[in-house]
């Protein structure tokens, strides 16, 4: 059985059709500003016979955020009273973007100590009362966000149920399941999912129709890609779509590890409008250990390690100083860049005046700095390969993506460029070859250091089953212990993250 991978980049929508690991056909569309009609065109241009699946990496979720656009307004319930009371929920969001979703606020009564015991007692009765304030507010999208709850999660769950008995329209994103224990980076994080809620349900309902309307049928399956590169079911997506927040850089390291044969070193996808750094390890994309800003909100859920820079093939050459970006044509390049009959200089139109990209179509723009031009770009990108680096080891550089010939075949550091074939469209590749995870994040005590472990692996790998991944090729990725010196009884956080195909595409491809 086959996969089609689709990835909506902000100019280009790209897919491929792969047999197993073999690929097929490949396409590349400009993104259109429905975004679904980029989609329905990927569709159209692949083969339809035996689709399995259909596995689609999308900025969507990501971008309403940053334009602050297509967000709904959320109520927050914080459990951690009194010691919670002196910074509010939205604390340290941007304002334009904290007016822009804030609702009903309630703190109770409630949390958890450092050390796993109750802080207090969950207030059920103040809880039923904000459930009951939030549904004469019409407000359905809802944060539950108690101390520490990721090492007992119990008082969020009440919490979850109360408001869900009484205010049965409520969607709740209980905040344990988004992050780590810092309370107000966990309760952001569940605050950018809730806001996003009405957005996930109409536009993964879209996708499901643009299947739909390009005849796949009813045993094609659908899924989204998450940040750690594997696959999220649909109706995980509708309750969780944060968790697609980094999934197109993700989906191009996936997508350039199995083209380029490598399991570690670095990778970049140079786009249309950015170029895109990530680091590899054992194929996966090495996970961002600090935390991470999503629209100018600090959160700490697991983020890949991901360098963005201003410079794409659609990048604006600028002069008196020579610069490149960070403005870009974007998916306007075929009717606004020289060699396309434009008026405006870009990375694309010095590639193509010096000879080293050709593109049907096209005439060779009379551009004198052409080889300055790639040269500068060439160093941003050297520059950038070298923030990626954690030591000065030479690791190999994949270098991936529509405006891939603007990475020089030689760098410090770097030891060898790697240009597979297919690489233009690494993305949709990588969407199309993701497995599905199961992960482990909690606290075990009494056990001792082996045990834990593998209890944990044994949680990660029935996680991954139930959402569908072959038993007998799981296999176990990373492994974190934390011992937690402050804790009774031996007490140590273990994270696991496992992963495996599914099982019915790989037994239908083998």
């Amino acid at each position: 059985m086959r996969r089609i991978g689709i990835d909506v980049g902000g100019t280009n929508t790209d897919g491929a059709l792969l047999d197993g690991e073999r690929v097929v056909e490949t396409i590349k569309t400009p993104t259109t500003t429905d975004v679904l009609g980029g989609i329905r065109n990927v569709l159209d241009g692949l083969s339809h016979r035996d689709i399995g699946a259909v596995v689609i990496g999308t900025t969507q979720f990501t971008n309403a955020v940053v334009q602050r656009s297509n967000l709904n307004r959320v109520g927050f319930l914080r459990i951690g009273l009194p010691a919670g009371r002196s910074l509010p929920p939205l604390s340290g969001w941007p304002s334009d973007l904290a007016e822009t979703v804030r609702s009903d606020m309630f703190l109770v009564r409630g949390g958890i100590e450092y050390d796993g015991r109750p802080f207090e007692e969950l207030d059920e009765p103040a809880v039923i009362d904000a459930a009951r304030q939030f549904a004469d507010s019409g407000i359905d999208a809802i944060v539950v966000a108690g101390s520490f709850s990721p090492i007992d999660t119990r008082q969020e769950i009440r919490a979850a149920e109360l408001i869900a008995e009484h205010h049965p329209k409520a969607q709740v994103t209980v905040s344990h399941r988004l992050g780590q224990l810092g309370l107000l980076e966990r309760e952001n994080a569940a605050g950018l999912n809730a806001c996003l809620i009405e957005l996930a349900t109409s536009v993964i309902a879209a996708f499901g129709a643009a299947i739909d309307q390009a005849g796949l049928g009813s045993q094609t399956r659908l899924f989204l890609t998450q940040n750690n590169g594997t696959l999220l079911q649909i109706d995980e997506a509708v309750k969780y779509p944060v968790l697609t927040f980094a999934s197109g850089p993700t989906n191009s390291m996936r997508g350039a590890a199995a083209l380029g044969g490598v399991d570690d070193g670095l990778v970049v996808d140079v786009g249309g409008t950015t170029a895109d750094f990530g680091a590899l390890v054992s194929g996966y994309p090495r996970q961002a250990n600090a935390a991470v800003e999503v629209g100018g909100v600090r959160t700490l859920f697991q983020l890949p390690d991901v360098l963005s820079i201003g410079l794409g093939g659609g990048s604006r050459i600028h002069t008196n100083p020579l610069r490149l970006g960070p403005d870009s044509v974007g998916q306007r390049l075929v009717t606004e860049a020289l060699a396309f009959g434009g008026s405006v200089p870009t990375l694309t139109d010095a590639a193509i005046a010096a000879g080293s990209l050709q593109v049907d179509g096209t005439s060779r723009p009379d551009l004198p700095n052409a080889d300055e031009v790639l040269n500068y770009a060439a160093k941003m990108i050297a520059d950038g390969a070298d923030r990626m680096k954690l030591s000065s080891l030479e690791v190999p550089l994949i270098a991936v993506g529509g405006g891939a010939f603007a990475v020089s075949d030689a760098m410090v550091g770097i030891k060898e460029v790697i240009r597979p074939v297919h690489g233009d469209t690494a993305n949709a590749i990588g969407a199309a070859l993701a497995e599905v995870s199961g992960v482990t994040d909690r606290v075990f005590h009494d056990m001792g250091h082996d045990a834990a472990v593998s209890e944990a692996i044994r949680l990660a790998t029935e996680d991954a089953v139930a959402s569908g991944a072959d038993s007998t090729l799981v296999e176990v990725i990373e492994v974190e212990d934390l011992p937690l010196a402050y804790l009774p009884g031996d007490a140590r956080r273990i994270r696991v993250r496992v992963v495996g195909p599914l099982e019915s595409l790989h037994s239908s491809s083998s």
